[in-house]
């Protein structure tokens, strides 16, 4: 699957978008090239619609032509089309179009307006139910990308060493290790702590500038090895447990779902009780007014906007722009996560 999920300043590049008209388009698409075609044709009948909705609004022939020749040019790409994701999403402008593959799976959508409708697009950012699973074991590695409900993908990575022993350069990790001075157990941790870091180095190329969870499959010690060696910042503190070298991927994947939710359900029960502690100190609120009044200020820490509510005049992509060019967090999530069941609701850096 090929997924190229927007940056934190790319999505508030987006929502400050004034060009107009702008065009967002969302629709499903699937990973498999060899169903494409309908997925061509959504987009085609997505875009145009815009193009109907900007005639309609008013605006001149070389403005419908200026937005509609380059999505045409998209539907037609297919180059672009034999690498999707879960959902695409597309934002046009007289000037540009930008496109993310998404790993959420998104319902097709689309809004014409001064600005851009990014609401889905945080959503598939703040619980993207996507990851990658490294199945991690003296004698095998491999690298699984995983979907919320597509099948795993093994990823090809040239520079992933196949083994322990041949990281080392070594026939077996039972071998002395140089100058002959370790050997045994000693020498075999060394032969393993040398593998965990070549593994390391290999994911670099392919996991940098990502920020889906990854998640540890592996027994001890090595499961600690890699752990005291990783550098992707978002390796999931919980693991699937048992040796990988048993498991299918499709095993390692639904494993991995199962940790995915939890690590969501925790990190939102944990946003929950702090609302509820800074309501008591007047420092959250769930009332729409007061939050576009304290993201004005810069207030506002974290935000929770309902991804099932559109409020009117895009109220709340414009709150959450305002709380990402402060150094807030938006969180796009289910209404029934929001305390009180308010379109939105936030947590403030201190007292309106």
């Amino acid at each position: 699957m090929h997924t190229d999920i927007p940056t934190r300043s790319e999505i508030a590049r987006l929502l400050d978008e004034r060009a107009g008209p702008c065009v967002s388009i969302y629709l499903p698409t699937s990973p498999i090239t060899q169903e494409a075609q309908a997925d061509r044709i959504e987009l085609k009948n997505l875009a145009q619609t815009a193009t109907t909705r900007i005639e309609e609004a008013g605006s001149g022939v070389r403005t419908v032509r200026q937005i509609g020749e380059p999505l045409d040019e998209l539907v037609e790409d297919d180059d672009f089309w034999a690498e999707q994701a879960r959902s695409l999403s597309v934002f046009a402008t007289p000037d540009s179009v930008r496109t993310y593959r998404l790993p959420n799976r998104l319902a097709s959508a689309v809004e014409v307006g001064d600005r851009f409708y990014v609401k889905p697009l945080l959503r598939a950012i703040t619980f993207p139910q996507a990851g990658f699973v490294l199945a991690l074991a003296a004698g095998s590695v491999r690298l699984i990308e995983v979907t919320g409900d597509g099948p795993p993908f093994r990823v090809k990575m040239p520079d992933l060493p196949t083994d322990a022993a041949s990281a080392a350069g070594k026939a077996s990790i039972a071998d002395r290790a140089p100058a002959r001075r370790i050997q045994g157990s000693e020498g075999q941790k060394l032969r393993l702590r040398q593998f965990a870091r070549k593994v390391d180095q290999a994911l670099r190329g392919v996991l940098t500038g990502l920020e889906l969870p990854l998640i540890l499959a592996a027994t001890e010690p090595l499961a600690s090895i890699y752990r005291s060696r990783n550098s992707y910042p978002h390796l999931v503190d919980e693991g699937i447990p048992g040796s990988p070298e048993q498991a299918s991927d499709e095993q390692l994947a639904a494993s991995a779902r199962e940790v995915l939710d939890g690590v969501y359900a925790n990190e939102l029960s944990a946003i929950r009780e702090l609302f509820e502690v800074r309501a008591s100190e007047g420092r959250a609120s769930a009332d729409v007014a007061t939050l576009g009044r304290a993201a004005e200020q810069g207030a506002v820490d974290t935000l929770l906007v309902d991804i099932e509510q559109t409020l009117p005049g895009l109220i709340d992509d414009e709150i959450a722009r305002r709380v990402l060019l402060t150094g807030g967090r938006v969180l796009a999530v289910r209404g029934t996560d929001i305390p009180g069941g308010a379109p939105a609701a936030g947590i403030l850096r201190y007292a309106p």
